[in-house]
């Protein structure tokens, strides 16, 4: 499912970039939220990030759980989480930093169009770190209260849109979408927490058995299309993703309308469990499971680099990747054009990450020392941040600097000679 998950994640990202040619060149992108208000029901299909969530928290359950009664530091696991994903990325940023500084000296004319579309993906990053970080949290929560820290999750992320929104009689809550999106962020950033805290926290009880079964499943999807349509109904955005900046949002920060989304994956997760495992019980596809786990990190951190000679593809080529907006004649046709030019990109690259990777030396013992952890975490969220806000010119240079740093301080000087680090 995590597999799965980041897959649809890219060829989500593949199809909303809709490249604007004039005279053949590319000149611009759009985003195919702001060209076609209908494509926001496929969000929720295609946001699968509750589900990333729900499924790396019921894997990592019982390696927390084991850390806990046996003393160890978690935070020493996660300096290994954070170092795992940082020193891959500093890979990505220096890359990208060499794309950019080429492009700045010969007057890269594709760059413009793409600059924050290169970097926007790392905010995933950011939020599976900060999730990751409170799993220890998430563990004793589920200890102590069960299903309940689950309720008292959803209560308090409530609270929060009611506080943003300015709540003060009954019938304002007919407009709570539109109240809360018309505030800027404000409180609603504690959500930012929350919300992605919410498929943890149900992944872990789901892990344990807390609850399970076909009934189950169909109840939970069920109530994920109620959830979705009163949502809609009171005003928040249809799309559990965003076209742009600075208009209203479910994701910046998330909101309750995102909780629906929760419910609809998890209980599409319990309604097919089943089958699939019978299914799995007779047809072996560990190999493809493993191949899948190994490229789903690289694929995602290196996939919207593929647009680049994607779009350079296209214009040498002459073929439709400009095919106008949904509804024209040949929409789909040129969305399956841009769809194959970025498989075609992304595919040497990928060779050439999974060679260096595999070439590199795998065995890092991460840092042990709470300053240096601290330290590198805030450099490696300083890096993502930059990168997010500045794009690929001038953020990627920035985020090099920062994840580079981070990757330093997250691991043990000297390195033991033969020592071998490994994370649940």
């Amino acid at each position: 499912m995590r597999a799965g998950a980041l897959l649809v994640v890219v060829f989500g990202h593949w199809i909303a970039t809709l490249p604007r040619l004039e005279n053949g060149l590319m000149t611009t992108t759009d985003h195919l939220l702001l060209v076609w208000t209908g494509a926001g029901v496929l969000t929720w299909l295609l946001q699968v990030v509750p589900l990333f969530i729900f499924v790396s928290a019921a894997v990592s359950a019982d390696g927390a759980q084991r850390r806990l009664d046996q003393g160890q530091r978690q935070l020493h696991w996660w300096a290994g989480r954070a170092l795992g994903l940082a020193r891959p990325t500093v890979t990505y940023l220096a890359v990208l930093v060499a794309f950019v500084l080429l492009a700045a000296y010969t007057g890269g004319r594709l760059l413009g169009p793409l600059n924050h579309s290169l970097t926007v993906h790392l905010w995933f990053l950011m939020m599976l770190l900060g999730v990751q970080a409170l799993l220890p949290l998430s563990v004793w929560a589920d200890n102590r209260w069960g299903l309940k820290a689950v309720a008292g999750l959803l209560l308090i992320a409530a609270a929060v849109d009611l506080l943003r929104a300015g709540i003060s009689t009954p019938g304002e809550l007919l407009e709570l979408g539109t109240r809360v999106t018309a505030n800027g962020g404000g409180i609603g950033w504690l959500n930012a927490a929350v919300v992605w805290l919410l498929p943890q926290q149900l992944g872990i009880a789901w892990k344990r058995g807390r609850f399970s079964g076909l009934g189950c499943g169909l109840a939970l999807l069920l109530l994920g299309l109620l959830w979705l349509a009163a949502a809609v109904a009171s005003g928040y955005p249809v799309a559990m993703v965003d076209g742009a900046f600075g208009v209203p949002s479910n994701l910046l920060p998330p909101t309750l309308a995102l909780v629906g989304v929760m419910w609809i994956q998890v209980g599409a997760a319990l309604t097919f469990e089943a089958p699939v495992r019978r299914l799995l019980e007779r047809r072996r596809i560990d190999r493809t499971v493993t191949i899948l786990g190994a490229l789903g990190m690289p694929l995602y951190l290196w996939h919207k680099l593929a647009e680049l000679p994607a779009a350079w593809l296209g214009e040498r080529l002459g073929l439709p990747i400009d095919a106008g907006i949904p509804g024209e004649v040949g929409f789909w046709l040129g969305r399956l054009w841009w769809i194959a030019l970025c498989i075609v990109a992304v595919a040497p690259v990928m060779i050439a990450v999974v060679t260096f990777e595999m070439r590199r030396k795998r065995d890092v013992v991460s840092a042990t020392a709470a300053p240096a952890i601290f330290a590198g975490g805030a450099a490696l969220l300083g890096g993502i941040v930059a990168s997010l806000a500045l794009g690929a010119l001038p953020g990627a240079i920035f985020g090099l600097t920062g994840v580079a740093a981070a990757s330093w301080l997250l691991r043990v000087h000297p390195q033991p000679g033969g020592a071998t680090q490994r994370h649940a």
